[in-house]
């Protein structure tokens, strides 16, 4: 290879790293660690749960208090996009929840969820 070509790999290779780098910094990061008061709307009624997170990277722990009692939960934070599920025991009937989402801020996020053998519906949340 020639001191040229070589020289017009290394600076394709710089271009690109840089524009991935610019498209990472575009995404917007979010750490919706804490705790989060939700309003839930669904068919068959409203919600207002408690959920507190914790996040490490990407992932995403936390614990729900509310209409389904109390509950472990798991899921993700990639940029604005929030997903997390939990499972809970009502009447004798294991319900899987999952809420996904956009984090809008801070201290704000919104989005749709889905209640195994219940149906869907909408969440705001706010953090305390």
């Amino acid at each position: 290879m020639t001191k040229t070509v070589i020289h017009r790999f290394l600076a394709a290779l710089i271009v690109l790293v840089a524009a991935a780098s610019s498209a990472d910094a575009q995404k917007p990061k979010f750490d919706v660690s804490g705790t989060w008061a939700f309003e839930v709307q669904t068919d068959q009624g409203a919600g207002s749960p408690t959920i507190a997170f914790k996040q490490d990277g990407e992932k995403l722990t936390g614990h729900y208090s509310g209409t389904f009692g109390e509950s472990d939960l798991t899921g993700t934070v990639t940029g604005a996009d929030i997903a997390f599920s939990f499972n809970a025991s009502v009447q004798g009937f294991s319900l899987t929840s999952t809420y996904k989402g956009t984090v809008e801020s801070d201290t704000a996020m919104k989005g749709t969820v889905t209640i195994e053998q219940v149906g869907g519906g909408t969440f705001t949340a706010k953090k305390k």
